[in-house]
């Protein structure tokens, strides 16, 4: 029996302060404990509405396409695919994974209490249970039935046989070793049997991502066609994290004040400027342990380095809001009007300064890696780079310690 989840959070929280999205700067704050209060309100509701709903809205609309191309792929066929649908199956594929790793700044909330974000972002790739998997005529009796296929897999199949990385493998595929641009797959290397389970993954990458914006968004501003994808794969959005951290030390809420949601959004910020530092840049080089040249991120669709720099960007947007890159057409995230750190600057101007370079010095110090990092990795000519990236990650993981205490303290 279809069942139907109805948003209970919006009702709880109807009453929101509106307020729109600009380049204005929000005036100076002051150090009372109330006029923080106040400052950090404006704040916290701009990071949700101009940055984090609108990260994920992007982020549900091009999995939706990717689904689509991926479910065309499946219904034409090994005889009748097409070079033209691979290749618009990659690019859906690169729009939704800059907007997931845009959002890699706020794990918590949604992405971790519905365990998503090791659900569709696990790697490496376990190749060895996915042949399994193929071979396994049970398995791919379920996933040929493509009204329940994406249910299936998202219930049945281990995080290493899931989401991004499953379907990079699928549809990416670099010439050599050595490129440092990835290819399409070709066409003549599908089997049925992969291009089911390409579509089922894409369905159970397409549901997590649509349940992400749902659980952030105002109740009534995600499309009825999202909602009813939801309500047909049983999967719940009845907590509303936005309003949590817009109304906090309101009934409902689970924030006792707004610098209590300011810290989250710091320590969110930190955790992937740890993880991008310590694990997905360290592990391969061995900044710590020995290296582990397997741990390689996005390395079919050679997207690794650019998922590292929009790790950071998430971090800048997170704290400063949404910064235009050069050659990038934005048409989700909005430049708030409030930032965090328009008010750090209004009560410790010289620590601001600290942390916009931070950010900087991460994004400039990983923008010299080399692809492919599966190689570069452990290019002995590369090891200075790649340290430097790592320390600057971990620099400005410490300086949002400052951060922590700032808010703390006022």
């Amino acid at each position: 029996m279809k069942m139907t989840f109805k948003t209970i959070a919006g009702c709880m929280f109807a009453a929101v302060i509106a307020a729109g999205c600009s380049d204005d700067k929000p005036a100076p704050g002051n150090d009372t404990p109330d006029a923080q209060e106040e400052a950090l309100k404006e704040v916290i509701k701009d990071y949700v509405d101009c940055t984090v709903v609108p990260t994920y809205r992007g982020l549900a609309d091009a999995s939706v396409k990717l689904a689509e191309v991926c479910d065309q792929m499946c219904e034409a066929g090994v005889e009748n695919l097409t070079a033209d649908q691979i290749s618009l199956a990659g690019k859906y594929w690169i729009e939704a994974r800059r907007y997931w790793e845009l959002s890699e700044a706020w794990l918590y909330g949604a992405a971790a209490d519905y365990n998503i974000d090791p659900h569709i972002d696990t790697w490496p790739l376990d190749k060895t249970a996915m042949e399994a998997m193929l071979g396994n005529a049970a398995q791919m009796a379920q996933m040929s039935d493509r009204e329940s296929a994406g249910e299936y897999v998202g219930s049945s199949l281990g995080q290493g046989l899931l989401g991004f990385h499953a379907i990079e493998y699928m549809i990416f595929e670099p010439s050599s070793a050595s490129a440092v641009t990835t290819s399409p797959r070709p066409v003549s290397r599908f089997t049925q049997n992969e291009l089911y389970y390409l579509a089922a993954v894409a369905d159970d990458l397409r549901n997590c991502c649509i349940r992400l914006e749902a659980s952030w968004a105002d109740e009534g501003t995600v499309s009825q066609a999202k909602l009813d994808i939801l309500d047909e794969a049983e999967l719940s959005y009845d907590k509303n994290y936005g309003a949590y951290m817009k109304n906090a030390g309101q009934a409902g809420s689970t924030y006792v004040n707004f610098a209590e949601a300011v810290q989250e959004l710091v320590i969110g910020a930190q955790d992937i400027a740890d993880e991008v530092g310590n694990q997905k840049i360290g592990n391969p080089v061995g900044s710590g342990l020995a290296a582990d040249p397997d741990y390689i991120e996005s390395p079919y669709a050679l997207n690794s380095i650019t998922d590292f720099i929009d790790n950071i960007r998430s971090v800048r947007h997170a704290y400063k809001g949404y910064v235009a890159v050069d050659g990038e057409n934005e048409t989700y995230i909005k430049r708030p009007t409030h930032t965090l750190s328009a008010y750090v600057a209004s009560v410790d101007a010289d620590l601001d300064a600290r942390i916009n370079a931070a950010i900087d010095n991460a994004i400039a110090a990983i923008s010299k890696m080399r692809e492919p990092f599966a190689s570069t990795s452990q290019d002995a000519s590369m090891r200075e780079i790649n340290f430097a990236a790592v320390d600057a990650c971990n620099d400005l993981n410490d300086i949002l310690d400052e951060l922590i205490d700032l808010i703390h303290r006022n």
